[in-house]
């Protein structure tokens, strides 16, 4: 029996790429439940993070024209680690396995099936991804990430992936572990690692934002 994949996108004003995000996402998941890996009723779920263009609207015009695009709108802005967990909070409801990812497209859908496959064939509980490049980075913004990530893991018991993304395919009781954590100012990449369970890395070299 096929699962149901919820695709959780947090959104601060994306109206110029949210079109082809949309697009591309949609032919993936499309696919994916032509070739029966998932089931029809998954959804791609953006969550609007207080954003001062038209990206609600344009939304809202998304959810309009196909049911496989779901909303979540914010009451201002609130940071987008607290939107990933709006949106994870909402889809957890629905899911049986959800995919947190950026807007922007630095996050390539071309990931997901193998994402899936690592899920269903070989058992683990989540997919993360990391950058093993920074093709495209201003060379100082690469220096202080990389510094950041050397630093925190001198200090903390939890390892912190150089390079790690919030772009993650997760099982449902993962996400459960996730949100059943309540500090209020949420560093994600941490938190995912703290819970435990089982991850595979996923390496891919840099993709500048659309």
């Amino acid at each position: 029996m096929s699962k149901t994949l919820y695709i959780v996108v947090p959104c601060y004003n994306e109206q110029e790429v949210l079109p082809e995000t949309a697009k591309r996402l949609l032919e993936k998941l499309q696919s994916l439940v032509l070739k029966n890996k998932i089931a029809d009723n998954s959804r791609i779920m953006f969550v609007n993070d207080g954003s001062k263009d038209q990206t609600w609207s344009m939304i809202k015009g998304l959810c309009e024209e196909n049911s496989v695009f779901a909303g979540v709108n914010l009451s201002r802005n609130r940071g987008h680690q607290n939107a990933l967990l709006a949106g994870m909070a909402t889809a957890v409801k629905y899911a049986d396995m959800i995919v947190t990812m950026d807007a922007d497209l630095q996050d390539p859908p071309m990931l997901l099936p193998e994402m899936l496959r690592i899920i269903r064939e070989e058992q683990y509980d989540s997919v993360a991804t990391r950058r093993v490049t920074r093709k495209g980075e201003p060379p100082i913004r690469s220096f202080c990430a990389r510094q950041f990530y050397h630093i925190m893991n001198k200090i903390s018991d939890v390892e912190l992936m150089d390079g790690a993304r919030d772009y993650r395919f997760m099982t449902r009781k993962y996400v459960n572990a996730v949100l059943s954590l309540k500090e209020f100012n949420r560093f994600s990449k941490g938190i995912f690692g703290w819970v435990g369970f089982r991850t595979k890395w996923l390496s891919y070299h840099n993709v500048e934002r659309a």
